[in-house]
């Protein structure tokens, strides 16, 4: 017996969710720490701000840091994860998991704290691109937690809060899924602790992707 499908829309955040960058993003972030003399944040702050526009994490990672040298701090990091990205891997399963997605007839977005020209990037690289509809990336929207993302999303595609599910590992996109009204799903093995993220009632909180696709399977 097939049971009737729950959502319409799936949208799923990208590093530490598809894709297992948090170590790289964390490295890179204290590269660029090093480069410009600050204090190297330590792995847990800079596994927090994961998710946040660039803007945005700069100002909670480095807050004396002076607006003015945001940019130079974007492109240390800019320099140190590019020089590794193209070797970071998406989750075990990913590809197949998301293809059959979209196969069984979900629409499949993309809510990220990358910028537009990164996700472009990654989702070339990855192969992953044809399978989503649609995405919204942190410079062209408002930063997680803002739930601008997704309500600019619901609406393009025409679907309702009920009906849709955010898909990510870290408290930003939980607590954005709960400022649009719409339910979640936490990817635990990501870049913030399991604690937190079910402080934000996801309807399940997964500790592979293995089991985060199992679930989808069957419940959404």
């Amino acid at each position: 017996m097939t049971m009737p499908r729950q959502f319409s829309l799936l949208v799923f955040d990208w590093d530490g969710t598809l894709m297992d960058s948090a170590g790289a993003i964390v490295s890179s972030l204290q590269a660029a720490c090093r480069d410009l003399g600050l204090p190297e944040a330590s792995d847990a702050r800079a596994r927090h701000i994961i998710g946040l526009g660039m803007n945005e994490a700069i100002a909670e990672l480095l807050p004396q840091l002076e607006a003015a040298d945001y940019p130079q701090f974007t492109e240390r990091y800019r320099h140190h994860f590019l020089g590794q990205d193209h070797e970071i891997p998406l989750f075990p399963g990913v590809h197949a998991a998301i293809s059959g997605l979209r196969d069984a007839g979900f629409m499949l977005a993309v809510a990220t704290g990358k910028s537009r020209r990164g996700l472009d990037r990654v989702l070339q690289h990855t192969g992953l691109g044809e399978f989503f509809q649609g995405s919204r990336c942190a410079d062209e929207s408002f930063s997680k937690p803002h739930p601008a993302m997704l309500l600019e999303l619901m609406e393009e595609f025409g679907v309702a809060p009920g009906k849709t599910l955010m898909i990510g590992d870290t408290s930003h996109d939980l607590q954005m899924a709960n400022n649009a009204g719409v339910a979640s799903l936490a990817a635990a093995y990501g870049a913030h602790p399991k604690d937190g993220l079910l402080a934000f009632s996801p309807l399940a909180c997964t500790d592979s992707f293995g089991e985060l696709a199992l679930w989808l399977t069957t419940h959404a």
